[in-house]
């Protein structure tokens, strides 16, 4: 099934779910302050929803990192989407996934210009929330998407899918390859990603579990979503922790580096690599044998769907209230959850016996 219609599937299968995924069932934070709530609030009021979707808008994208492969994924399908709606589409960032205040930077430069919507990705949970909070003072619609920042500090989440779902099942798939038994380790990206925080916190509450007593988390390192650091700490875990029989990496970019390192290493076929990565990065590793499965969202139709959001807020058709709804072309029709959290849908496990129907 192509992946449009995978993806189409899982939404409408789980339109209900509250999924802040991963983004997601957790990748908010409470409210720190309720002062600047209330901005959000006041428009909903005025919220219209047969308003008629504006033109011309400026919609600029901030990724955790520009050049990064999953985010350009994701940023030209916002763009697609843009291009469709008859508004405009700018990417700005940092070339670091680390680089908060370069983040802080963009937001307030983004905020000079009075684009229409910023859509941003963010590093840090809290570090961008007194220029996001400016930029929503000014006018401008704020959405954050892939990575979360603190729910009052934006209108909207685009979430992967649920924070939950993805932390668990990141932890079931490897339980499985290593039979439920033996030492395992997580590699992340930035100590502060908030979307990696939380799935990670899903990880470990899900290893309480009786059937994982004999699997052992020995672990938790970071590469910074860098491919070199990423493949140097996975080296490291291995020097370590000489009877690792298992990684978890949900990023991207970890997983590749640690499926690369592993690949041409003695640990082939000894210790397992899963976790959250794109069909065309993993390919080759899940059809030599270094990786026997993993998962992810389509990337693409996360940026799509954080475009048609902006749009929807920029033309007063929502406002972030939970229970609205907004339609998002092609995706269907999505209903804000808690804390203005919108789920994409259920992530697609890939295999050796159905990578090659993928193409991202």
């Amino acid at each position: 099934m192509p992946i449009s219609q995978r993806i189409a599937a899982s939404v409408a299968a789980t339109a209900a779910l509250s999924i802040a995924l991963t983004a997601c069932g957790g990748t908010t934070k409470n409210s720190s302050s309720s002062s600047d709530s209330s901005s959000a609030a006041a428009t909903s009021a005025s919220a219209n929803p047969d308003a008629p979707t504006k033109k011309g808008l400026t919609v600029a994208f901030l990724p955790k990192q520009v050049n990064n492969p999953y985010f350009t994924i994701s940023d030209n399908g916002g763009k697609k989407a843009l291009t469709a709606l008859g508004s405009k589409y700018k990417e700005v960032g940092t070339s670091s996934g680390t680089d908060t205040s370069g983040q802080v930077s963009y937001v307030n430069t983004l905020t000079q210009q009075q684009v229409n919507a910023i859509a941003v990705s963010a590093q840090d949970p809290g570090a961008l929330c007194t220029a996001l909070k400016q930029a929503m003072k000014n006018g401008i619609s704020v959405v954050t998407y892939d990575s979360d920042t603190n729910a009052d500090c934006r209108q909207l989440f685009i979430s992967q899918a649920s924070a939950e779902d993805l932390g668990r099942t990141e932890v079931q798939l490897l339980a499985k390859q290593i039979n439920y038994k033996g030492e395992i380790a997580i590699l992340s990206a930035a100590q502060t990603a908030t979307n990696q925080n939380t799935w990670i916190g899903f990880m470990k509450d899900e290893l309480k579990k009786p059937e994982y007593k004999n699997v052992k988390l020995v672990k938790v390192a970071y590469g910074n979503d860098d491919a070199q650091t990423s493949f140097q700490q996975t080296q490291g875990l291995l020097q370590q922790y000489p009877n690792l029989k298992g990684i978890i990496s949900p990023t991207t970019v970890g997983i590749k580096a640690a499926a690369q390192y592993i690949a041409g290493s003695k640990y082939k076929g000894k210790v397992e690599v899963t976790g959250l990565g794109t069909p065309n990065d993993m390919r080759a590793y899940v059809k030599n044998g270094t990786v026997t499965a993993f998962e992810l969202w389509d990337p693409s139709k996360l940026g799509e769907l954080a475009a048609y959001a902006s749009v929807a807020l920029a033309s007063g058709q929502i406002s972030g209230t939970s229970g609205q709804t907004f339609k998002a072309g092609d995706l269907g029709t999505f209903t804000i959850g808690d804390k203005g959290t919108v789920l994409l849908g259920k992530p697609t496990v890939f295999n050796k016996a159905n990578i090659d129907s993928f193409d991202f």
